[in-house]
């Protein structure tokens, strides 16, 4: 990699890397509960869940359900089965809705009633030992939901298309529990390391990745998502999704920086 681009990306992740970033980010809805591995588990699920689109409507239906209907107590309504009471047909986000939130949440509850925390049921599952730990994760995530719902699937919860979506919201939510430096990272789990992550990617990182000279590949698929985790690797071994702050930065936040001018 170009070695100014390389000092570019490590500038603007610590950068952005900061206190100030957890307000306007969904980031902040899983820190409410920095004490409770299940409650900050759950919420970061669903917060990651609905990021897609307006930083600032994600984070308003992010509230609305998590400290709204849930109040604020994610893993105690989970486990009461509350989620049975929601309408099939409320909004709750975009395209997701009720009869979405209930299947994801019955595959929750069974997860949560065998094994306590999800880190733990990722441990169980082998997902800490496989090449791609979140896709392994996803796929053994997507065979509970299905068993708790009768057999049936749904693609508004997790994707299905395991060999070739990025599965950025999962990834979004692993940075958020796995990263570990204490600073707008949970670092809460144990069964993967930061060093196994893999870059949430979306139309903003996969463009900004581009401009760069990342990737020449038009999709935002998983191969995409590999290839630039693998470039982030390269700068930092050991945690390449810190680098996740600098390609979402410049991306969304940071615009100049590409205006100004591309290291050459």
């Amino acid at each position: 990699m170009n070695r100014d681009i390389a000092e570019l990306l490590l500038a603007e992740a610590h950068r952005i890397n900061s206190p100030e970033f957890i307000a306007d980010d969904p980031v902040r809805f899983p820190r409410e509960f920095i004490s409770s591995k299940a409650d900050a588990e759950i919420a970061a699920l669903l917060a990651a869940h609905l990021a897609w689109g307006n930083r600032r409507m994600i984070c308003r239906d992010a509230d609305r359900l998590i400290s709204g209907l849930m109040e604020s107590r994610p893993h105690a309504w989970m486990m009461d089965k509350a989620y049975e009471d929601v309408d099939d047909d409320v909004n709750i986000h975009r395209t997701f809705f009720g009869r979405n939130l209930k299947h994801l949440m019955r595959g929750l509850h069974a997860i949560y009633s065998r094994y306590g925390t999800l880190d733990d049921f990722c441990r169980r599952c082998g997902a800490a030992g496989a090449e791609l730990p979140a896709w392994h994760l996803a796929e053994a995530v997507n065979s509970v939901l299905a068993e708790a719902n009768d057999g049936r699937t749904d693609s508004r919860c997790l994707p299905l298309n395991l060999r070739t979506t990025a599965l950025k919201r999962l990834n979004m939510a692993l940075r958020w529990l796995v990263r570990r430096d204490g600073i707008v990272d949970l670092g809460l789990w144990e069964s993967l390391t930061p060093a196994q992550l893999y870059i949430p990617v979306d139309v903003h990182v996969g463009n900004v990745a581009r401009e760069l000279g990342l990737i020449s590949r038009a999709a935002n698929d998983r191969v995409t998502a590999i290839l630039i985790t693998e470039q982030m690797r390269a700068i930092s071994p050991e945690d390449p999704a810190l680098l996740d702050f600098a390609l979402f930065g410049i991306g969304v936040t940071s615009k100049s920086v590409l205006r100004n001018g591309i290291p050459q």
